[in-house]
C-alpha cells in the first residue's frame, strides 16, 4: 500500500519554501513552525508556543537587543525493525524570533513548559501599563439652582 499526498496546483518550488519556513495549513497558506498565540493582559503580555514532542532540555529562551529567541529540537528514532511509511510531524531544531516592545521588562521574562506548551510571560513596564487618566474642569464656576 503506498500513501501519498498529492497537489497539482502546488508548484516545486511552493513545496521547498513549505518545507523550509512551515508547513501548508491545508487552505492555501503557510503556518509557522513554532505556532504561537499572544494575550495580552494589563500588566503583561503572555506568548503561548506550541512545542509538541520537544525534548525539555532543548528549549532555550534568549533576549538580545530587544529580540525574544525561542528555540527547541525535536527528534524522532526509529529502530532497525522500523521504516517510516509517511512522515508528516516536523523533526529537527525549531526557532522563532520576536521583536519585543521597549515597554517589555526584559529581566523579568518568565518562562514555564507544561503539556508540550511554553508559556513566555513578559512583563510590562510601569509605563506601558494602562492609567486612568484624570480630567479636569475648566475654569467655569458651577451653576447652582
Amino acid at each position: 500500500m503506498l500513501l501519498t499526498s498529492f497537489d497539482p496546483f502546488v508548484t516545486d518550488f511552493d513545496r521547498m519554501v513549505q518545507r523550509a519556513f512551515g508547513w501548508a495549513d491545508g487552505n492555501g497558506g503557510v503556518r509557522s513552525a513554532l505556532a504561537m498565540d499572544v494575550i495580552r493582559r494589563d500588566d503583561e503580555v503572555v506568548l503561548k508556543v506550541d512545542l509538541p514532542g520537544a525534548d525539555p532540555e532543548s528549549i532555550e529562551v534568549t533576549t538580545d537587543r530587544g529580540v525574544l529567541t525561542v528555540s527547541a529540537r525535536r527528534v524522532e528514532e526509529y529502530t532497525e525493525s522500523e521504516r517510516p511509511v509517511l512522515r508528516e510531524r516536523r523533526t529537527g531544531s525549531f526557532t522563532r524570533k520576536i521583536r519585543l516592545a521597549e515597554t517589555v521588562d526584559t529581566d523579568k521574562i518568565e518562562a514555564t513548559y507544561d503539556n508540550g506548551v511554553l508559556s513566555v510571560v513578559l512583563p510590562l513596564q510601569e509605563k506601558a501599563k494602562p492609567r486612568k487618566v484624570e480630567i479636569k474642569r475648566s475654569g467655569a464656576e458651577e451653576l447652582t439652582a
